[in-house]
């Protein structure tokens, strides 16, 4: 991953309705959520949401899919993904000490759970 693409992303999540929107993105994976309902929930005016998504989809971290006469947008859990990936590399610079106990405060607590077989 470039180092532009980390910027654009960490740019684009600087500001605090994009955090919130991409919040809410996330918690509603992998169903996404239409435009409409996603200004509506944050209060946000539809004009202004629409500058906002268009600036997280240009970072590359929330994509557009037509379904019909909607757009759903979705998060982009594996770009975002790769943004977490490439600081970590990059800032821990081949020292995996550095960088340890960000690591283990990633790493989920409880594993998750396997799916019943019957």
């Amino acid at each position: 991953m470039e180092s532009e693409a980390v910027i654009l992303a960490l740019a684009a999540l600087a500001q605090s309705t994009r955090l919130d929107v991409f919040r809410l993105l996330v918690s509603r994976e992998p169903t996404g959520v239409p435009a409409g309902e996603i200004a509506r929930e944050l209060a946000v005016p539809a004009n202004t949401m629409s500058a906002h998504l268009s600036v997280l989809t240009r970072a590359g971290l929330v994509r557009p899919e037509r379904r019909s006469r909607s757009i759903i947008y979705r998060a982009d859990l594996e770009h975002f993904r790769s943004v977490a990936t490439f600081l970590l590399k990059d800032c821990c610079g081949g020292r995996p000490e550095v960088c340890a106990p960000l690591i283990a405060d990633l790493t989920p607590c409880c594993p998750p759970k396997e799916p019943a077989h019957g």
